[in-house]
């Protein structure tokens, strides 16, 4: 079979377009575990967590709730964000009411956090997402929205902090090592994007000084399904 002069134009042109698309891992799945230090059942999540935040096609949160505190132990990474946000999934997700440790996979699907193959099999759904660029500019994170999208999405701001570990002195967990990963440090709506190719800044400075790094999440009305997703690096 012969190729014209403009087909084959064409094909390179579309060969190009797919090379610059990248790979699945430029759309990842965001997992978001609301988990306390005073939960005895946590641990086992934060370490899944953990594992998965590894993965290339993952961006992994975990939030914190404060509604453990007042059990023996205050968590000094919980923040009233991280309930809030819990509540607005139990309500869309029809849940009876909060637990800890619960996995939302995409702001869709609702788990019992520890429980390994429902997470793999959650992560393995075919979703319809677009991409985002996040960068550094000056004092300014830039997030690039460079698709058209069909619908109006919430622009979300997260940062967390890595890694760090702790030990509790009292509660469920007294005496025991908590390792924990991605820890979300503040939690900030930036506004609604139309749809259109368009570029949003925000402060640094804004973000407080133990994040590590800035997750953004592009999220449907009413704390509907997330769309898309990135993060970066605070560290250089």
């Amino acid at each position: 079979m012969t190729i014209s002069a403009p087909g084959f134009v064409r094909f390179l042109m579309l060969m190009a377009a797919a090379a610059f698309a990248g790979p699945a891992a430029a759309r990842p799945v965001v997992i978001e575990l609301f988990t306390s230090q005073g939960c005895s059942s946590c641990p086992p999540a934060d370490m899944l967590l953990g594992e998965l935040a590894k993965r290339p096609d993952v961006i992994a949160l975990a939030y914190h709730v404060d509604y453990w505190d007042d059990q023996g132990w205050k968590d000094r990474f919980s923040i009233p964000a991280a309930a809030q946000r819990q509540r607005g999934y139990t309500r869309r997700l029809s849940r009876a009411g909060v637990f800890t440790p619960q996995a939302v996979i995409s702001g869709d699907t609702s788990l019992i956090g520890s429980n390994r193959s429902a997470m793999n099999e959650a992560l393995a759904e075919k979703r319809d997402t677009l991409a985002i660029a996040l960068s550094k500019s000056g004092s300014q994170l830039v997030i690039d929205l460079p698709e058209r999208w069909r619908e109006t999405l919430d622009v979300h701001v997260v940062s967390y902090l890595e890694q760090a570990v702790t030990l509790p002195g009292r509660g469920e967990n007294a005496r025991r090592e908590l390792k924990e990963y991605n820890i979300v440090r503040s939690f900030r709506s930036l506004g609604r994007w139309n749809g259109a190719p368009q570029r949003m800044k925000t402060p640094l400075a804004s973000l407080p000084d133990d994040a590590t790094a800035v997750a953004v999440l592009l999220q449907r009305p009413q704390q509907g399904a997330i769309a898309g997703a990135a993060t970066i690096s605070l560290r250089n």
